[in-house]
């Protein structure tokens, strides 16, 4: 009888073991992923950041070249409005 309840103890030490490492390993695959995650945040920001900024650039390049260009200057125009228009928004915003 004193041995059945001595193996119910030693196996349910061995169950209480095992739960306990795989608690911690699995604590260290979060701490492990959340790291993950950060770095991925991180690198989308900065990727966003530079998809902007380029876009940008693309723009104003395509600007230069309907202003460079003497066939296409109705879009030149509607481009310089559309520029000033957000000029004026961002004045708008600064003055609030």
């Amino acid at each position: 009888m004193e041995d059945e309840y001595q193996n119910m103890i030693s196996e349910l030490k061995s169950k209480i073991r095992k739960l306990v490492d795989l608690y911690e390993g699995s604590e260290n695959e979060k701490i492990q992923l959340q790291e993950d995650n950060t770095k991925l945040s991180n690198q989308l920001k900065q990727k966003e950041a530079e998809y902007t900024s380029l876009q940008k650039k693309y723009e104003r390049l395509e600007l230069a070249k309907s202003l460079a260009s003497s066939e296409s200057t109705h879009d030149a125009k509607i481009k310089i409005n559309r520029i000033v228009r957000e000029i004026d928004n961002c004045i708008a915003l600064l003055n609030k």
